[in-house]
């Protein structure tokens, strides 16, 4: 039930504890692909409240998540075309239904 949210605290303490700067030109990439982590993470928490929280499921779900919504980025950059905001859109509103959902949880309990 912890993974996620121990991986997230790790990777933003790994974030800062070695700084590292991108070039500007992997700006969406990289905005596409943290966001669609940090939908894998909070879809994560989700399932552990839920009891319903598998290691693999998370696993996969979460590389492939992030791989996707960079292809889909590349994509979209070849053909000319922001297709990186469908990502921003699909993986922003899954986020903040897993957070609504982490919340009532937690208001319940």
């Amino acid at each position: 039930m912890w993974l996620p949210l121990v991986g997230l605290l790790a990777g933003i303490a790994f974030g800062l504890m070695f700084p590292l700067q991108l070039p500007l030109a992997y700006a969406k990439y990289m905005s596409v692909a943290v966001l669609a982590a940090l939908d894998s993470v909070f879809g994560g928490l989700r399932a552990g409240v839920e009891d319903k929280f598998d290691h693999m499921i998370f696993i996969t779900g979460f590389f492939s998540n992030t791989f996707l919504a960079g292809l889909l980025a590349y994509i979209g950059d070849q053909l000319g075309v922001e297709l990186y905001l469908a990502a921003v859109f699909a993986f922003g509103v899954r986020l903040f239904q897993n957070l609504a959902i982490i919340r009532r949880f937690l208001l319940k309990k």
